[in-house]
């Protein structure tokens, strides 16, 4: 999909549909909602006046009007799209709203369409406060461009929706501000574009996208823009003594993949952080010898979404080159049943020398992330950040709204939790103190790699994977009830999300500045 910045009256540009937000101002819980437009225009005005005077469109999130030749305007058609209360109007409304610009057109064949800037003078300056132009054209180019992901690549009478080309019209005269909605625009169009290609990835079957595969499509993107890769297998893991990682891998006929990336700008102080990613690559999890049910195992292909969110972060950093070193870690397996599988009850000893004893096969993304994470250390990581799939427990806990957020130092965490409003992701921070610690004590090894019980599973996990972070400032994402969309949502398509991309850009970015 093609994106362009405009700086013109929207009303005098030529597009098959003009996409306005609106926003309803009504003040109290109960009170009637009163839509209002975010554009000055009088002929975008008065071709939607008739329909928000009789109260048919109330500007609601995600709520559409769509009128056909407007008088005034150019366009063939203009959609209004409500982002809901002006009271809560943030970034992230616009974000969905761009989304579901681009959802409404793609079944209706429409190659190409237009989207309004809002208008800072459309309404009282309390209420687009919000709305900072650079971060307004970073969440519109955003939304548009998830938007435009779909599932269904293998259909074989696949239909061609695509939209070709969105157009953002800032009628926005001052250089300065232009300035930063270009810049703002910029990097919204790389890091949505990254974060589509870790849905790629992630919506890859499991008989195409092996360990293997993975390793050469990250190996064909740092060449494309400029990072270090190295790509290894059973020869580097049995030399660093990845136990843990061998453990899991051991049971399938397909090897495993240990993938190191590495972005080192030439400005970043020599002597400052350089931040470890972590993530979990299992690209397909039965759950080995404690098999998983049949039912929704299918699914099980997304296994490796953490590992999709490192790489796409990586793709990103690459272009946006921020001051900071990065490196990143993928540790990825299959996860099979086979004669060779490890089983319930043997002891595994990890990279660091802890010895694990497997208490439940199904639980091996920890075992990944162990070596992966005690290897960035190895290799200079002063803080680390992990995202996983990791826990169905998190699920439990918060539901498939947040993610979960552990980590063993508050003031890096804070960092991840300060860029939230940026990013528009949630995560919720959940306990990780050492009280936890006795879950996961083993009578015969040094950790066990489940919790005692069924109670906080989300929490044992973690606390399994800070055995292997010691001091260093750690973050774990739990991302496994919000890496997958099974309900199709008006902004974007069901399948993998690519969540934390954004979030752990944010993340790098204040470091760097």
């Amino acid at each position: 999909m093609n994106a362009k910045l405009h700086f013109l009256d929207p009303t005098a540009f030529q597009t098959p549909l003009l996409t306005v937000f609106a926003v309803d101002i009504s003040i109290g819980k109960d009170a009637e909602a009163h839509p209002a437009l975010l554009s000055t225009s009088d002929a975008i005005a008065h071709a939607a006046a008739p329909w928000i005077a009789s109260g048919e469109f109330k500007a609601a999130v995600a709520e559409t009007l769509l009128l056909h030749s407007p008088d005034g305007v150019k366009a063939e058609r203009l959609l209004i799209i409500g982002l809901g209360r002006a009271k809560s109007l943030t970034v992230h409304e616009v974000r969905r709203g761009a989304g579901v610009a681009v959802r409404f057109a793609k079944p209706r064949a429409i190659r190409d369409l237009a989207i309004a800037f809002p208008e800072d003078k459309a309404l009282d300056d309390e209420h687009m406060d919000a709305l900072p132009c650079d971060l307004t054209a970073r969440a519109i180019i955003e939304g548009a461009t998830l938007a435009e992901f779909d599932i269904d690549s293998y259909r074989s009478d696949r239909k061609d929706l695509s939209v070709h080309t969105v157009s953002i019209i800032a009628r926005e005269d001052d250089k300065k501000s232009q300035g930063e909605m270009q810049h703002g625009f910029d990097r919204g169009l790389i890091i949505a574009d990254s974060q589509n290609f870790a849905r790629t990835l992630i919506n890859e079957p499991g008989n195409v996208l092996t360990p293997t595969e993975l390793g050469k499509r990250t190996a064909a993107m740092c060449e494309e823009f400029g990072l270090q890769c190295e790509v290894h297998s059973w020869d580097k893991i049995n030399e660093l003594k990845m136990g843990a990682l061998a453990a899991v891998a051991q049971g399938s006929s397909e090897p495993p993949a240990l993938i190191v990336m590495r972005y080192e700008p030439a400005n970043a102080t020599p002597d400052g952080p350089m931040l470890g990613l972590v993530g979990k690559g299992i690209t397909f999890d039965t759950g080995g010898i404690s098999i998983k049910p049949a039912d929704n195992m299918d699914k099980m292909k997304y296994d490796m979404a953490g590992a999709a969110a490192m790489i796409g972060t990586m793709r990103a950093i690459a272009q946006l080159k921020p001051a900071v070193r990065v490196l990143a870690i993928v540790c990825s397996a299959e996860n099979m049943p086979d004669g060779k599988a490890f089983k319930p009850g043997d002891v595994v000893t990890a990279m660091s020398g802890k010895t694990i004893e497997i208490i439940n096969t199904d639980a091996e993304g920890r075992l990944v992330l162990a070596d992966g994470l005690h290897y960035a250390k190895t290799l200079g990581a002063t803080h680390l950040i992990n995202a996983a799939t990791l826990t169905g427990a998190i699920g439990v806990a918060l539901g498939l709204l947040n993610a979960g957020l552990f980590s063993n130092d508050d003031a890096v965490a804070q960092r991840f939790l300060d860029g939230l409003p940026v990013s528009g992701e949630k995560f919720w921070r959940m306990p990780c103190t050492d009280d936890y610690r006795d879950q996961i004590k083993s009578q015969i090894a040094d950790i066990m790699n489940t919790g005692g019980s069924r109670y906080g599973g989300a929490t044992t996990a973690a606390m399994f994977l800070k055995e292997f972070v010691g001091d260093t400032p750690w973050i774990h994402l739990d991302i496994a009830g919000t890496a997958w969309i099974d309900e199709q949502k008006a902004w974007q398509s069901k399948g993998p999300s690519g969540v934390a991309i954004r979030s752990i850009i944010e993340w790098i970015n204040s470091f760097a500045s």
